[in-house]
C-alpha cells in the first residue's frame, strides 16, 4: 500500500501559467515534488527542410538542472553532448505535441517547446508532456491573435501519465521510489477525445499479461481525464 495515497489517485498535479515574461506561452507544472518548467517560443521560420511545403513545425527540448536531483548532475552542455535519454525524452515530447496540432494552419513557422527540470521526483517526461502542451497552447492563442488566424491550429488537448507495476499492484502516477521499484514501467500519451498518441511501457525483467496490461491503460485514462480537466481550467 502507498504512503501517501490510493494506488488510483494522482499527486497533487498543479499548472501555473504565463510564468515567464518574454516566451510566447509558459507554464510550471507539478507533479508532486516534480517540477518542470515549460516555455514555448514561435520563430518565424520552418526547419530548412520544410521550406516551401506550406507546413509549420513543432519541436522541443528537455534538459535537467544540475540540482534537480539528490545529488548534483553536471550539464550536458558542459559535457559537449546530450545523452542518449534526453533526445529520447525530447523527441517523445515533440511528437506527442505535434500529434495535436495542424501543422498546415500553424503556416511555415516554427514553435520550440523548452522542457527545464526544476526538481525531479519521477515522471519529468509525462509531466513535460503535459505542461508542454499548456505553453503551447497559449503560444498558438497569441499566434492567432497577432495574425488574425481564423483556422483550428490545436486538433485536441494532450496529456500524458506513467503507470506501473510495483509490488504486485498496478499504481498511477509513479514517483522515484515507486519507478525504481516498478516491475512494469508504462507512459501514455492521450488525448482528449481518449485517442491514443504514444504508448512506451516495458517490463523490467518482469512479463506482464494482457489483462495486467488493460489495468494499466484503465488507469492512465483515469490520470489523463483529470490532468486534461486541469489544464483546461488552468487556461481558462
Amino acid at each position: 500500500m502507498r504512503k501517501d495515497r490510493n494506488f488510483d489517485q494522482l499527486r497533487e498535479v498543479t499548472f501555473e501559467t504565463s510564468v515567464n515574461l518574454h516566451a510566447e506561452g509558459s507554464c510550471l507544472v507539478k507533479f508532486g515534488n516534480t517540477h518542470v518548467m515549460c516555455t514555448a517560443s514561435i520563430d518565424e521560420k520552418t526547419p530548412p527542410w520544410l521550406r516551401n511545403s506550406g507546413k509549420g513545425w513543432v519541436t522541443a527540448e528537455y534538459g535537467m538542472l544540475p540540482r534537480s536531483t539528490n545529488t548534483r548532475i553536471d550539464r550536458e552542455a558542459a559535457r559537449g553532448k546530450q545523452s542518449g535519454r534526453t533526445q529520447e525524452i525530447q523527441r517523445l515530447i515533440g511528437r506527442s505535441l505535434r500529434s495535436v496540432i495542424n501543422l498546415k494552419e500553424l503556416g511555415e513557422r516554427q514553435i520550440k517547446i523548452d522542457c527545464d527540470v526544476l526538481q525531479a521526483d519521477g515522471g519529468t517526461r509525462t509531466a513535460s508532456i503535459s505542461g508542454g502542451f499548456v505553453a503551447l497552447y497559449q503560444a498558438v492563442e497569441k499566434l492567432k491573435k497577432n495574425y488574425n488566424i481564423q483556422q483550428q491550429i490545436i486538433k485536441n488537448f494532450v496529456a500524458a501519465i506513467s503507470v506501473g507495476i510495483v509490488d504486485n499492484k498496478s499504481c498511477l502516477d509513479l514517483d522515484y521510489e515507486e519507478d525504481s521499484a516498478a516491475q512494469v514501467d508504462a507512459n501514455f500519451v492521450i488525448c482528449d477525445n481518449e485517442k491514443l498518441s504514444e504508448i512506451q511501457v516495458t517490463g523490467e525483467e518482469f512479463f506482464f499479461s494482457s489483462d495486467q496490461y488493460q489495468e494499466l491503460y484503465k488507469l492512465a485514462q483515469i490520470g489523463i481525464n483529470q490532468i486534461i480537466s486541469k489544464q483546461k481550467n488552468a487556461l481558462e
